[in-house]
C-alpha cells in the first residue's frame, strides 16, 4: 500500500511529458519564433496597385523588448531619412524637413499601403491581444484574438497558426463592427541564422482595397541588444548616424 501512495505521489509531481499548451502559451511561441525580442532587421515593402504598379521601401529596423521599436526609411530617396517610432500604443514619425516628432496613429499609414503603421511598427502579439479561444484544425491551431485596449488596431484577430512550426500561416484582423479589414498571408519560411526560422514573405490584401496587395519582405534579422536612449523622442534626428 505505501509503494502504490508513493508511486501515486510520484506520477503527479511529474509534469507530463509533451504537455498540450494552452491558447496563451501557443502565442507567446509565435511572438518568439517571428522573431527575438530585442533585434535588427531590414525588410522590403513594396505597394502594387490594380495596374501592376509598383512602390518599394527598404526600412531598417530596430526592437527592444516587447513594445519598442523604431524604423528608418533606407529608399526611397523621397523617404529617405525618414524615422517611426513606437512605444506601446504611441507612435511618433520623424520627418528632417519638418524636424520634429508628428504623432501618428496605429490606422494610418506611413507608405499609404494597404500595411498600416501598426503592421510596420509591430510589437508582440501578446502584449496587445489576449486569446478567448484556441479550436484545433487539421494541421493548425486556431486562435480568436481580443485586443486588450481600444488603442489597438485591430480589434479582433483569428490566427491559424501551424501546430509543428508555431508559426503563423494565416491572420484575419477584424475591426469591431465584425468587419474583415483585411487578412494577411505567411510564406516562404527561411533560416536566418541564429535560432531563426520564420516566414521570409508576408502579403496583405483587403476588401476595402480590392486590387490592391502589399508585400513586406525580409532579408535579415538578428539578434541585437541596444540602448534605451535609441528608443525616444530625442534621439529620432540621429537615427540614421546608426547605418553610416
Amino acid at each position: 500500500m505505501k509503494k502504490l501512495l508513493w508511486l501515486m505521489l510520484c506520477f503527479v509531481a511529474l509534469p507530463a511529458a509533451g504537455a498540450a499548451l494552452d491558447g496563451t502559451q501557443i502565442l507567446q511561441k509565435v511572438d518568439r519564433n517571428l522573431e527575438p525580442e530585442s533585434y535588427e532587421m531590414f525588410r522590403k515593402l513594396i505597394d502594387i496597385q490594380p495596374d501592376g504598379a509598383k512602390k518599394e521601401y527598404v526600412l531598417y529596423t530596430m526592437k527592444k523588448g516587447r513594445d519598442k521599436i523604431v524604423a528608418l526609411f533606407l529608399s526611397p530617396a523621397s523617404d529617405k531619412g525618414r524615422v517611426t517610432l513606437r512605444l506601446g500604443d504611441n507612435m511618433w514619425l520623424y520627418m528632417r524637413d519638418v524636424g520634429r516628432p508628428i504623432r501618428i496613429t496605429s490606422l494610418q499609414s506611413v507608405t499609404g499601403s494597404i500595411f498600416n503603421n501598426a503592421d510596420i511598427l509591430r510589437v508582440d502579439y501578446s502584449v496587445e491581444y489576449t486569446v478567448e479561444k484556441m479550436e484545433e484544425e487539421k494541421g493548425v491551431y486556431l486562435l480568436s484574438l481580443k485586443a486588450r485596449t481600444g488603442e489597438v488596431a485591430y480589434d479582433r484577430l483569428k490566427m491559424w497558426v501551424d501546430k509543428q512550426a508555431l508559426l503563423p500561416v494565416t491572420i484575419e484582423a477584424y475591426a469591431a463592427s465584425g468587419l474583415l479589414i483585411k487578412t494577411l498571408h505567411f510564406k516562404d519560411i527561411k533560416d536566418f541564422g541564429g535560432g531563426i526560422k520564420r516566414p521570409a514573405t508576408l502579403e496583405t490584401d483587403s476588401p476595402l482595397q480590392k486590387g490592391y496587395k502589399s508585400v513586406m519582405l525580409f532579408s535579415a534579422i538578428k539578434k541585437r541588444d541596444f540602448p534605451d536612449e535609441i528608443f525616444t523622442l530625442n534621439y529620432l534626428p540621429r537615427v540614421e548616424e546608426l547605418r553610416k
